[in-house]
């Protein structure tokens, strides 16, 4: 069975998604889910745009993760065994892709394939998600009390995984006055897309989309914590990303003073960074508007018993090999307004807290853990 996931978090955008998504499929159908307070799971099937199939189910545990796996799994199952080829998934807001991805190639293996992974989203409301402080849950996306994700937070890592963006007035569009498509908080909105999702397709209101274009491995590669991934045009409209390495390890207590300066103004900040307090281990950074966080994936690769750069699964440790330090190293990228991101001044914060030659000499182990970064371990 083929499957189009759409996933939202604005309803009239998830629903002209499935739309689009479902013409042109004879035997396709539309499954649209939602959670609802009380552990309640809200579940519509349309062929047609006619309503096929209305039921309620109350989960045991409520959360996101058991929507997917205890409704959404096994409704996909059964629509399969009735014959039918296509199904749109649009998925409950706050629900992402690689979540349900990951669920139905866990429950259902090889008897199902991914088409499309799909975002919607009116492009005029992207730069206020970003800069929203509000959890998932008191803005009134999701029902789940203990959902800390940001809306931000939450459309950074679709449009990581996603292979399309559906660009599509949302619920606010009626509100405003004038043609939404045509106003500039819509064509900044696109541009800020074409930064953040460099390698998705934006399909606009009267677009087509390009079926069967979602490679799992690629989207995992893409969101995996500490990757990079930048247009190959660093500009896009009023807004640009700034790519910068650093070879050596950077001092810790540098690095925390040069943080905020790097952050401010960032709409996304991404990467990963070898900081000599904690010289074994790779670090990711990632900041979204207003938030930003460190955390371990691990050791460096050239730290393990055995690392092998030859055909390496890490694309990312691959391109960047060093002779000497192999897959060690701070990368870092940041997309924000061109008034409000520096290149230079950002490649300048990043050199000064790299160590110098005498530096390099001494015991790392010397050296303060503001992070705490060890502890982690």
């Amino acid at each position: 069975m083929h499957l189009s996931v759409v996933s939202s978090l604005d309803s009239r955008c998830r629903e002209a998604a499935a739309a689009r998504l479902d013409q042109g499929h004879p035997d396709s159908v539309t499954v649209f889910h939602d959670l609802l307070d009380g552990s309640l799971v809200l579940r519509r099937i349309l062929r047609g745009g006619r309503l096929l199939e209305q039921a309620e189910s109350v989960l045991e545990h409520g959360c996101l993760s058991c929507t997917v796996k205890l409704d959404v799994v096994p409704t996909v199952e059964r629509l399969a065994g009735l014959g039918y080829q296509h199904a749109v998934l649009a998925l409950p807001p706050g629900v992402s892709v690689e979540m349900a991805v990951a669920e139905l190639g866990h429950g259902l293996g090889a008897a199902v394939v991914i088409d499309n992974a799909v975002l919607a989203i009116d492009p005029a409301e992207l730069e206020d998600h970003i800069w929203d402080k509000h959890t998932l849950y008191e803005s009134g996306f999701t029902a789940i009390p203990d959902d800390n994700r940001t809306s931000g937070e939450f459309l950074i890592g679709e449009l990581a995984h996603a292979d399309t963006v559906l660009a599509h007035p949302g619920v606010g569009a009626a509100l405003a006055a004038g043609d939404r498509e045509q106003g500039e908080p819509w064509r900044q909105g696109t541009e800020l897309l074409a930064q953040l999702a460099p390698h998705a397709a934006v399909v606009g209101p009267s677009g087509t989309f390009r079926p069967g274009c979602y490679d799992g491995s690629e989207a995992l590669a893409r969101t995996r914590r500490g990757s990079v991934r930048v247009p190959l045009e660093s500009e896009s409209g009023c807004f640009l990303t700034v790519l910068h390495k650093v070879e050596r390890p950077l001092h810790p207590g540098r690095f925390r003073a040069a943080l905020p300066q790097l952050a401010a103004g960032s709409h996304w900040m991404r990467g990963r960074l070898w900081i000599a307090s904690a010289a074994r281990t790779r670090i990711a950074v990632q900041g979204v508007g207003p938030r930003v966080w460190l955390e371990s994936t691990g050791q460096w690769i050239a730290d393990q018993e055995a690392p092998v750069p030859a055909g390496m699964s890490d694309v990312d440790a691959a391109l960047d090999w060093h002779p000497r330090f192999g897959d060690r190293g701070t990368v870092l990228a940041v997309t924000g307004r061109g008034e409000d991101v520096d290149a230079a001044e950002i490649r300048e914060l990043l050199d000064g807290c790299a160590l110098s030659e005498e530096e390099m000499l001494r015991d790392f182990r010397e050296l303060e853990d503001p992070f705490e970064l060890e502890a982690t371990l």
